[in-house]
């Protein structure tokens, strides 16, 4: 059984930074895309960043770049999401997503992911 477990989200001001992780159990980090995707309330769920695991090639979502990294540490079978200066707009619940080898897809497109985990929210005061 596959499970995805995210934390690190939390309560923070506007310019302050987080570090989001997922534990992935059951999920061997192999030739497969691992993702994050934010929801906030009323509007549709967005795919930030993606990465490889087999190269650590990544994608951003250009509303992130520079804002947002993810990665990647095997060893732990966790992939992180560094948050640097957060804006009221990045409030949402963030999700962790994974891909089994051989799907293929747009990498920040959920289409392509069929292991989600349960979340984790981010706040974001000014």
């Amino acid at each position: 059984q596959v499970l995805l477990v995210e934390s690190g989200g939390g309560s923070v001001q506007a310019g302050g930074s987080l570090r989001l992780s997922c534990v992935a159990s059951g999920f061997t980090f192999s030739r497969n895309w691992m993702a994050w995707f934010r929801q906030a309330p009323g509007k549709e769920r967005e795919g930030v960043a993606a990465i490889f695991t087999e190269t650590s090639g990544t994608a951003h979502a250009d509303s992130v770049k520079g804002r947002f990294t993810i990665s990647q540490d095997k060893t732990k079978s966790t992939v992180y999401l560094q948050i640097n200066n957060l804006k009221p707009g990045d409030t949402a619940m963030y999700y962790c997503a994974a891909a089994s080898v051989g799907r293929t897809g747009l990498a920040l497109r959920a289409e392509l992911y069929n292991y989600w985990g349960q979340g984790t929210q981010v706040t974001v005061s000014s």
